[in-house]
């Protein structure tokens, strides 16, 4: 057990439990209004640039599920996290390159960043190699099919890019569980815009692969939009740790 993840300042415990309370007063309130249940939906806390300590605070505070961006980040803190005793449900929610998946598979229980064939076939071959269960995964969505920033490309015909053709080699791989979708409201777009038209790929989605029903989407300031439209998780960060460390 590490000093920085077993030791938590009693006013930033008080600090983090405000800002659960809050979040939750949120999400109880979007799901009352878009007449959903509020088991529903999962609040995935977005610890990046965070220490080790507000994990283990939160997950005493009864959050679950963590998420991380960044793989140098993450599997330092996923085994400091550990040694404290702690072992939330980690998600792996940035983009993801190939030469990382080997790391990743060791402590992600979740992968929301699947965008490519060749990403998924590199995931499948590690997860095999170093997981005695399937790992679940999250296709990515492009939903202003902006390859530059990330997503899988709905409509597309693309072999390495398709939303269809990513789907259909996640769902096949045999150290892979295809999940369901993850999107991010494109720069530029307002979020009614951006989850009604998730909305419909997610139906298009459904039809062909019925039983991966998880839609992540919705972040701190749009949270109750996405829940309107769906979402099944919400990636919150500064809503609930307060403002952002600054990177070094």
């Amino acid at each position: 057990m590490t000093d920085s993840a077993a030791t938590v300042r009693p006013d930033r415990r008080a600090e983090l439990a405000n800002g659960l309370a809050r979040v939750e007063a949120r999400i109880a309130d979007a799901c009352a209004t878009a007449g959903r249940d509020r088991a529903e939906v999962t609040m995935i806390a977005v610890t990046k640039t965070y220490p080790a300590g507000d994990v283990v605070a939160l997950a005493g505070l009864g959050v679950t599920d963590m998420g991380e961006n960044r793989d140098q980040e993450a599997a330092a803190k996923a085994a400091e996290v550990a040694a404290a005793g702690v072992t939330p449900r980690w998600h792996f929610i940035g983009q993801l390159q190939r030469n990382k998946c080997r790391s990743v598979v060791r402590y992600a229980d979740v992968v929301q960043s699947v965008d490519s064939v060749r990403l998924a076939t590199a995931l499948d071959g590690a997860a095999a190699a170093a997981r005695d269960r399937p790992l679940e995964v999250l296709v990515q969505v492009s939903i202003d099919r902006d390859a530059a920033r990330g997503g899988a490309l709905p409509d597309a015909a693309d072999p390495d890019r398709g939303l269809g053709p990513v789907a259909a080699a996640v769902a096949g791989a045999d150290a892979l569980r295809l999940a369901g979708l993850m999107a991010v409201a494109p720069l530029g777009w307002e979020p009614e815009r951006a989850f009604a038209r998730l909305a419909e790929v997610r139906e298009w989605f459904r039809g062909r692969h019925p039983e991966a029903t998880a839609l992540s989407a919705g972040m701190s300031g749009d949270l109750e939009i996405a829940i309107g439209y769906g979402a099944t998780h919400v990636r919150v960060g500064s809503a609930l740790l307060g403002m952002r460390p600054t990177l070094r």
